[in-house]
């Protein structure tokens, strides 16, 4: 049973440092948003127009 909390632990620790991980990848790569700009996600550009 121990052994069995000790890689439970391990895999949480994991998994939240693959997270911090993947949060500064977006934070440092991602473009700044300014209040007013639309949001596009998965938009193709050529796409419709229903507005």
């Amino acid at each position: 049973m121990k052994r069995l909390a000790t890689w439970t632990f391990y895999a949480v620790g994991a998994i939240a440092i693959a997270y911090l991980a993947l949060y500064a990848y977006a934070v440092f790569t991602g473009r700044d948003l300014q209040p007013g700009d639309p949001i596009h996600i998965f938009r193709k550009p050529d796409a419709p127009s229903y507005s």
